[in-house]
């Protein structure tokens, strides 16, 4: 079953942001546009790579009112740790939310029980909480994070135009479709 559509259900977290523990409830991702970004562990491989251009693109996603937390199983210390000691996490200023309860990773079904972390998972949530997209890559393949502007443009678009949708490579400024009777087979 997809949670697209679906409201994040309730959880607390411990979380490492900007030299500070701090904690995270569901309520932090109401009220403004959240990037939520699953990662199997740190002190990996890929992970760091795709966390630290996840930064890269964290200005221009805060220009558009969105902001970004990062979670895997491990605790918020070993988020510290891992923030101290790599050049790559060194960089990052958005929150790491720590998860060894794995309750977040369950809510957002991107849990792998059997070895106790999270698949590369990555959801836009809008203001009321609500998921509006849901990417899942396997532990291999990493994400480009400059692929979520363009996303977001076009669900805060939507969100502001009922009635209209964005066709594929829409950008914004873009043309957009109005789905109807006499829109069907025209494309």
């Amino acid at each position: 079953m997809s949670l697209v559509g679906t409201e994040v259900l309730p959880f607390k977290a411990q979380a490492f942001r900007n030299g500070e523990f701090v904690e995270v409830t569901e309520a932090d991702l109401k009220g403004k546009w959240s990037v939520v970004c699953f990662y199997p562990a740190d002190f990996t491989f890929v992970c760091p790579t795709e966390l630290e251009d996840l930064q890269n693109e964290y200005e221009g996603l805060k220009a558009l009112g969105v902001e970004v937390y990062s979670v895997s199983t491990d605790t918020h210390f070993t988020h510290k740790a891992w923030h101290d000691s790599s050049e790559a996490i060194g960089k990052i200023t958005y929150t790491m939310i720590g998860d060894p309860s794995h309750t977040v990773s369950r809510n957002f079904d991107v849990l792998i029980e059997a070895d106790g972390l999270a698949d590369r998972g990555t959801f836009i949530i809008d203001p009321d909480g609500v998921i509006q997209t849901v990417e899942i890559n396997a532990g291999g393949i990493g994400r480009d994070a400059s692929t979520l502007i363009n996303k977001i443009k076009a669900a805060q678009y939507v969100r502001k135009h009922p009635g209209e949708v964005c066709p594929a490579k829409w950008q914004e400024g873009s043309e957009t479709l109005k789905p109807s009777l006499d829109l069907v087979g025209k494309i």
